[in-house]
C-alpha cells in the first residue's frame, strides 16, 4: 500500500498545524509522498503567504522596494521553523528570491515560492528527500500540463526514492521558467504524483471532513458525503463546490486511484471517498447541491429551427467569434437558449447579437440577465422516480420561480436557473426536501 498525501494551506499555516500534519504522516507508514501547499491563514483576518508573494511581485513590477513584504514572508517561515524547534535556515533561499526579483521577476516564479519554501521545511523536518517539481513537472507551449513528459520524468525520479516531499502548485514551462497551475493547483500536483507513483490512494488533507451536501454558508451544518464518483465531483466542482480543484481528478481518474478528502484537525474522521464507480448506494437520492450566480441567458427564436441543418453551429459561431464560452444550451422546437457568464458577455452583447443575426437570421433574440444556476447532482436520481417533480414542488412551495431547466440524458444532474436573489432560498428548499426529510 502506497499513499500520496497533500496538505492544504490551513494544514500548514503555522508550527502547530505542521505538527498535526507530521503526526498524520508518521501515523501511517504507507504515506510516502507528501505534497505541501504554502502557509494559509492562521486566523480569519490573516493573509495567505501566496497572496503576500503576489503582492510582492506587484510591488516590484511597479518599481517599488519589496523589502517590507519580504520581511513579513520571511517572518512567517521563521516562526514555523522556531515553533518546530529546528536548526534550519532559509537565508540562501531568500537571497535567491531577492536576486530573481531584481534581475528577472515573474509572477509565476514569485507566487510559487510559498510552496517551495514550505516544502523545504517539511522535507527537513520529516527527513524525506526534497523533489523540486521544476525538475519533474512540465507544461507545453500552450501552458497546459505536458502529461507524457511529466509522468515519464516523475515516475523515474520517484522510483529512486521510497519517500519524498514534492511542493504543489508549480512546474517548468516550455520557456524554461517556473510555471504555475491556477490557484488551488497543489491539488493537481498531488493527483499527478499519485498517478506517476501508481499510488493506491490519494489523500487530500484540508480543514473540513470531506465534501458536504451543500455550502455551509447557506445550509447550517449540512451532512457530509461519504462516497462520490468522479463524474458527480466534476459536476459539483464546476458549479462552485470548492473543497478540491476541479482539474485534480483527471490524472488519477484514468488509473482508478481513489481520492480521500480528510480533515487535518479531525484525523479520525473518515472523510469523503471519491471513486470511479461504486456499488455503495447513496444515503440520499441526491449526492450534492452547488451553484453560482451571475449568468445571463440569450434566447434565440426561429420558426422551423429544428429542420434547419447547421442552425445551432451558426449560433455558437457568433459566441466563438467573440471568444465567449457557453455554460448550458437547453432548446425547444423553435427556440434555443445559450447560457453564459454575464461578466464575459455584457461588454460584447451587441456584437454577439449582430453576429447571430448575420450568421443564422433568427426571428428574434431576447437577453435575460441576473440568473443563478443550481446543479442538483446524484447517481441515485437514476433509480428514483419523481426526482424532478420533488425539486420543482419544493421550489414552488418556497415561492421560487424557475427560469430555466436543463437535464442531461445521463440523469446524473439537473440544472435549474433562478433569479440571483432567489439563489440561497432555492438551495435551502432543495436541501430540505431531499435531506432534512430523511434525517
Amino acid at each position: 500500500m502506497r499513499k500520496v498525501v497533500k496538505f492544504g494551506g490551513s494544514s500548514l499555516a503555522d508550527a502547530g498545524q505542521f505538527k498535526k500534519s507530521v503526526d498524520i504522516i508518521r501515523a501511517d507508514a504507507s504515506r510516502v509522498y507528501v505534497i505541501p501547499s504554502a502557509p494559509g491563514k492562521r486566523f480569519p483576518a490573516d493573509t495567505k503567504v501566496t497572496d503576500l508573494l503576489i503582492r510582492t511581485y506587484e510591488t516590484v513590477a511597479a518599481g517599488n522596494d519589496p523589502g517590507e513584504l519580504l520581511s513579513r514572508i520571511r517572518g512567517r517561515y521563521e516562526d514555523i521553523i522556531e515553533g518546530l524547534g529546528m536548526n534550519y535556515s532559509l537565508d540562501e533561499d531568500f537571497e535567491e528570491i531577492e536576486r530573481v526579483l531584481r534581475e528577472d521577476p515573474t509572477l509565476d516564479y514569485t507566487a510559487s515560492r510559498g510552496e517551495y519554501l514550505n516544502g523545504k521545511i517539511l522535507a527537513e523536518y520529516l527527513g524525506f528527500p526534497f523533489v523540486d517539481p521544476f525538475e519533474t513537472i512540465f507544461f507545453n507551449e500552450e501552458g497546459q500540463l505536458n502529461s507524457y513528459k511529466t509522468e515519464k520524468v516523475l515516475s523515474l525520479r520517484l522510483s529512486g526514492t521510497d519517500h519524498a516531499v514534492i511542493p504543489g502548485f508549480y512546474g517548468q514551462g516550455k520557456d524554461g521558467k517556473v510555471k504555475t497551475f491556477s490557484r488551488g493547483g497543489s491539488d493537481i500536483t498531488g493527483s499527478i504524483v499519485a498517478g506517476a507513483a501508481k499510488a493506491d490512494v490519494y489523500e487530500n488533507w484540508t480543514d473540513v471532513s470531506g465534501f458536504l451536501v451543500a455550502d455551509p454558508r447557506i445550509i447550517r451544518d449540512p451532512v457530509a458525503i461519504h462516497t462520490i464518483t468522479y463524474r458527480e465531483l466534476r459536476e459539483l466542482s464546476y458549479m462552485g463546490a470548492s473543497v478540491l480543484h476541479e482539474e485534480a481528478i483527471f490524472p488519477v481518474r484514468s488509473k482508478g486511484i481513489p481520492i480521500n478528502i480528510r480533515n487535518t484537525n479531525k484525523p479520525d474522521d473518515e472523510g469523503t471517498w471519491i471513486v470511479e464507480s461504486t456499488a455503495r448506494k447513496p444515503k440520499y437520492t441526491i449526492t450534492g447541491i452547488a451553484g453560482k450566480k451571475g449568468f445571463c441567458a440569450v434566447l434565440i427564436s426561429k420558426s422551423m429551427m429544428n429542420s434547419e441543418i447547421g442552425f445551432g453551429r451558426k449560433v455558437l459561431e457568433a459566441f466563438e467569434e467573440n471568444r465567449i464560452s457557453f455554460e448550458h444550451m437547453p432548446s425547444g422546437i423553435d427556440t434555443m437558449t445559450i447560457v453564459v457568464h454575464e461578466s464575459e458577455f455584457v461588454d460584447k452583447e451587441q456584437r454577439v447579437v449582430s453576429a447571430i443575426h448575420r450568421l443564422s437570421q433568427p426571428d428574434s433574440i431576447e437577453i435575460e440577465s441576473g440568473l443563478a444556476l443550481i446543479a442538483v447532482v446524484g447517481r441515485g436520481m437514476r433509480s428514483v422516480q419523481g426526482t424532478a417533480a420533488r425539486i420543482f414542488s419544493a421550489l414552488a412551495h418556497a415561492r421560487v420561480n424557475v427560469r430555466m431547466i436543463d437535464q442531461g440524458s445521463s440523469e446524473l444532474n439537473i440544472i435549474i436557473g433562478v433569479a440571483n436573489e432567489d439563489f440561497e432560498t432555492a438551495i435551502r428548499a432543495v436541501y430540505a426536501i431531499f435531506v432534512d426529510t430523511q434525517l
